[in-house]
């Protein structure tokens, strides 16, 4: 993640949004090379050579991640991801099996959003939160909390196309077109989710709210995040 100062660099120019606040494009790069790099090995030397090939292209994400300066935690994690797909795929034989790993990702993250909102922590406040350096004092913002909430309710709704689009494609053993709804599901909609719960955020805030980086904190005596 970058330093906080050059996260505040948008907020001079202009209206700062999520995109700014949470990064750039560089997760997609994670997400869509292996799974592209997989095909292709696929279709040209069957499952071995498309395990290889996902190796093969994780390895050089992540060298190129590390170069660039990532957390070597974070870029561990990415590599790691791919070899454990590679191996779910040559343990049950079926190249389908490498998207199983993120049919099970999606399928969690999708319900910790949803749990995460139920319990009033909701996982975009907390990333968000995270990033301005908040800890949970935007929690003890009700109008902020309720905002929050709702944006996350978008998020929440982006695994859960993933889920509808992916798992007809697994269980119909479409290796192409898993690789093909990978590539489209993952930065676009990144981007549609960054800018929809961004709008809805902003709709949410009572007019005059300072902002996201300025939570109204009740005094002491007033109470915590519970209205």
């Amino acid at each position: 993640m970058t330093s906080t100062p050059e996260r505040e660099r948008p907020s001079r120019e202009r209206p700062e949004s999520l995109a700014d606040l949470l990064g750039g494009r560089r997760g997609a790069v994670d997400a869509t090379v292996p799974p592209v790099a997989f095909a292709v090995g696929w279709l040209v030397a069957g499952l071995w050579g498309g395990v290889v090939a996902a190796v093969a292209a994780g390895a050089a994400v992540a060298g190129w991640r590390l170069r660039r300066g990532d957390r070597p935690r974070s870029v561990l994690i990415g590599l790691l991801a791919v070899c454990v797909a590679a191996l779910i795929a040559l343990r049950t034989g079926r190249a389908t099996d490498f998207f199983l790993l993120q049919l099970a990702s999606n399928a969690a993250s999708g319900l910790a959003w949803a749990v995460s909102i139920v319990i009033r922590w909701p996982l975009l406040g907390v990333v968000v939160g995270a990033a301005l350096g908040q800890r949970g004092r935007w929690r003890r913002d009700p109008a902020l909390l309720w905002a929050y909430g709702r944006g996350s309710w978008v998020w929440a709704a982006t695994y859960l196309l993933r889920l509808a689009v992916f798992v007809p494609l697994w269980l119909g053993g479409q290796v192409l077109a898993l690789v093909v709804a990978r590539v489209a599901l993952t930065w676009p909609l990144v981007a549609a989710a960054l800018a929809v719960s961004w709008v809805v955020i902003r709709r949410a805030l009572p007019a005059g709210h300072p902002g996201l980086r300025h939570p109204v904190v009740p005094s002491d005596g007033d109470g915590g995040p519970g209205q």
